[in-house]
């Protein structure tokens, strides 16, 4: 039986540079001194793709990369399994720098340790479902019987049982992106690359693929870079969020930090419409319990979303919650006016640390 659970791999980008045109190293430390991306262009004819990217991507997490159009959130990706080199910087995976892979260690870290899923979907139109599935396999060199367990097992997790023998064009979009995410699953890397992975299909299909997404990710635990340029994916999907403009993080951290803490007018104008209470979790604005504040308080568990953490409080009609672990320990608590400013918001605190206290002053 193919291993069906091989976890992820951490991701470190360190200090990650790109310039397109023809001499781009001669430029790097101009724009380590500040040249803007505007001025690289004008005065010596090359594009700043990306400049100085940090970022630590866990192992076993969602890692959304997200911007408009230009930003480099494609670029970045790419470089994760070096389909485009670097002007300078790290790229590493575990222990292993990407960036230094000769040519075969790179054949065999792009045919085990990472798999891509298209927007265009990318099957080959003559082959079945069954026989697009076990693509990246026969690639790896696995026996027949081998990738067609591995292919069956993830065609029927992806919800196509019964369409191994199909055909690409006797497919609706979504069920063709299911198909593609069956063949990156079943190369069962332990990386798995997104590239505006649903960003073709309808909205009510392309919900429906985050939610077979992040249903399979509670198995799996891969690794996954997800790039998309829309708010709502990038703070359904991700664990934590990196944000891009013109080749530069803006911000990064997890969804509550970007919705709560805006780094600047560009992040709080992308924020400003989300619903807060569908984005951030009751530990986010919990306080510490006070001593012999009544211990019958209703509970809420931690990972909750203020808008249930809100039914059950009005529910009660009580003036706190305790927050508890999933092993029932108390963590803290959360206020009724805490609960209701966290919701709403301040918009002309926008880029101020939301804190409990500040909360309940202004509430």
């Amino acid at each position: 039986m193919a291993d069906h659970d091989k976890q992820g791999l951490g991701i470190e980008i360190r200090h990650l540079y790109k310039i397109f045109g023809k001499t781009p190293e001669k430029y790097v430390d101009l724009v380590r001194q500040g040249m803007s991306k505007t001025e690289l262009n004008e005065q010596h004819g090359h594009v700043l793709g990306l400049k100085d990217i940090n970022i630590s991507m866990p192992a076993g997490g969602i890692q959304v990369i997200m911007g408009l159009s230009g930003s480099g959130k494609s670029t970045l990706i790419r470089h994760i399994n070096r389909l485009i080199d670097p002007t300078a910087g790290e790229v590493l995976v575990g222990s292993d720098d990407v960036v230094k892979m000769n040519k075969d260690a790179l054949r065999e870290y792009r045919r085990h340790q990472t798999a891509m899923v298209f927007q265009k979907f990318a099957l080959l139109p003559h082959r079945t479902v069954l026989d697009n599935t076990v693509f990246g396999l026969e690639i790896q060199g696995k026996p027949r019987s081998v990738q067609e367990e591995s292919a069956r097992y993830w065609i029927e997790r992806v919800g196509l049982k019964g369409f191994e023998d199909s055909y690409p064009n006797q497919l609706s979009g979504g069920m063709q992106q299911r198909v593609g995410l069956a063949r990156a699953l079943a190369n069962d890397a332990p990386i798995l690359l997104m590239d505006e992975a649903f960003s073709a299909l309808d909205p009510l299909i392309r919900v429906d693929m985050q939610t077979v997404l992040l249903d399979l990710q509670k198995e799996i635990r891969k690794t996954i870079v997800f790039i998309t340029h829309d708010l709502d994916e990038a703070l359904r999907l991700g664990d934590r969020i990196a944000i891009l403009r013109d080749g530069e993080v803006i911000q990064q951290g997890t969804r509550q930090d970007i919705v709560l803490r805006p780094a600047d007018d560009y992040i709080a104008t992308f924020v400003k419409e989300v619903n807060r209470a569908r984005v951030v979790t009751v530990e986010s604005i919990m306080e510490p319990i006070v001593a012999g504040m009544d211990a019958d308080l209703p509970t809420v568990e931690e990972g909750t979303l203020l808008e249930e953490a809100a039914r059950k409080i009005s529910l009660a009609q009580s003036h706190a919650l305790r927050v508890v672990s999933h092993k029932g320990e108390t963590l803290g608590a959360i206020y009724l006016a805490t609960l209701m400013s966290a919701m709403v918001g301040a918009e002309d605190e926008a880029s101020a640390p939301l804190t409990a206290d500040a909360l309940r002053q202004s509430a």
